[in-house]
């Protein structure tokens, strides 16, 4: 075993070990009566969340990947695979019989000893095992569990307030009127999408491969939609007008009874917003969080479109010189100063809060702050091949019915921040930490 195979294992270790003590915090979060809870209807209950990291940190990892036995069988089986949801209303899975939380504790006790004794060994990374080589199932279950946090906290985020653990010194960042609204012209140019198998230690499947698309000058909002933005949409009478919704999106609207975003409430005459901990007056600098549906219904209002992600690359990623960045602002990684992502704060902050992370063409929260939709249905690329580790991962959803998201949100972990990372979700899902900005004509 080489010197580098070993240091990259030490560093996976500690990549797990943060992983693990971080899922423990977030299931200290919530009270024991909220355990067996289904916050959002169409996904499983708390309970399965915990148990699913670890099952499928085994079920990758120790056996398919080392060929190991596991810990016990049906647990491995019951928790392996959650749901996607294809919107609000239609008929949620039935419930099942969940283990008491002692078991699934004890099983998630007894997999992290058998992952973290794979991590030592120097089988975990054989080259000549597809599943092992270059630590692919390591990085497999490494980023699973990282999307997982975010998971996590979007359904947390409906759970009644008194079955939550507010954590000491919460206080969001309410912030003041937004900036004034501004777009920005990039010219012509390129955008590089996807990533390059040889360059990257690691993507998901639908990640590669790279290439190069011409895109063409557009205009764009340097700031995301916020909720002052989005109000004069909702006062408007935007939720109650079928011309600017699809007719699929209207019926879904109407079916509901839509009238506002699902982060608003109306009370006491004064709209608020219902934050992960705690209610508070609706901030009209934050970015507004809406479905996919809804987002492409405020664009048509606005006589608007969503971009491209080809668009958001060219946006986030270009330069008046020509080149490309890593990130918007430049090479280096991130901090609290570029963006607010990483899971510093547990909640959005007002738009254009982090000038230091904009981008070349001086465009603001292209990472951070919330997921930003595109108007490009979620596909593989050219070349595109299933990941040997969890070929399901992306495939399963190249079903014409989801959408890409870019960027990232408070609740995205920092390892997840890189150009070529796609998030996705339908267009009628209403729950994640989603927001948008618009091209102008």
């Amino acid at each position: 075993m080489t010197e580098p195979s070993r240091v990259e294992r030490a560093r996976c270790g500690e990549w797990f070990r943060r992983n693990r003590d971080r899922s423990r915090l977030w299931f200290e979060l919530i009270e024991p009566a909220a355990y067996y809870e289904r916050p959002i209807a169409l996904r499983h209950p708390v309970v399965f969340y915990e148990g699913h990291v670890a099952a499928f940190n085994v079920n990758t990892l120790v056996k398919r990947g080392l060929g190991r036995p596991g810990v016990d069988e049906e647990l491995e089986l019951l928790f392996e695979r959650g749901i996607d949801p294809p919107e609000d209303g239609a008929a949620a899975p039935a419930a099942d019989a969940w283990p008491a939380r002692a078991t699934v504790r004890a099983f998630a006790d007894a997999t992290d000893a058998l992952v973290r004794a794979a991590l030592e060994s120097e089988e975990s990374m054989r080259a000549d095992r597809e599943l092992l080589r270059g630590g692919l199932s390591i990085y497999t279950i490494l980023e699973h569990e990282a999307t997982h946090h975010e998971t996590l906290l979007y359904m947390y985020q409906w759970l009644p307030y008194e079955l939550k653990r507010c954590p000491a010194g919460y206080r969001p960042t309410l912030g003041g009127a937004p900036p004034q609204p501004a777009t920005v012209r990039v010219p012509a140019g390129r955008a590089t999408l996807g990533a390059d198998r040889a360059a990257q230690p690691f993507g998901w499947d639908n990640e590669f491969g790279q290439h190069a698309v011409a895109v063409p000058a557009f205009e764009i909002d340097v700031y995301d939609v916020t909720n002052r933005d989005f109000l004069a949409f909702v006062e408007a009478g935007g939720y109650r007008e079928p011309a600017y919704w699809t007719p699929d999106d209207w019926r879904w609207r109407a079916r509901l009874g839509l009238e506002h975003p699902l982060f608003w409430t109306r009370r006491d005459g004064a709209w608020r917003w219902h934050g992960l901990f705690a209610e508070v007056p609706l901030p009209p600098a934050w970015p507004v969080y809406v479905s996919h549906a809804e987002a492409s219904a405020y664009a048509r209002w606005k006589r608007c479109r969503l971009p491209t992600e080809a668009e958001f690359h060219r946006a986030a990623f270009g330069t008046p010189a020509g080149g490309e960045r890593r990130f918007p602002w430049g090479d280096e990684p991130g901090g609290a100063a570029r963006g607010n992502f990483g899971l510093r704060a547990w909640d959005p902050a007002p738009v254009g809060a982090a000038p230091a992370g904009a981008s070349a063409w001086g465009i603001h929260d292209l990472v951070g702050n919330g997921w930003e939709w595109t108007a490009t249905v979620f596909a593989g690329f050219p070349g595109f091949r299933p990941l040997p580790s969890y070929p399901q991962y992306s495939a399963d959803f190249f079903d014409g019915e989801h959408f890409v998201m870019k960027g990232a949100s408070p609740a995205t972990p920092e390892e997840l921040v890189r150009p070529s990372f796609r998030n996705w979700f339908r267009a009628r899902y209403r729950y994640p930490f989603a927001t948008f900005r618009l091209v102008h004509p």
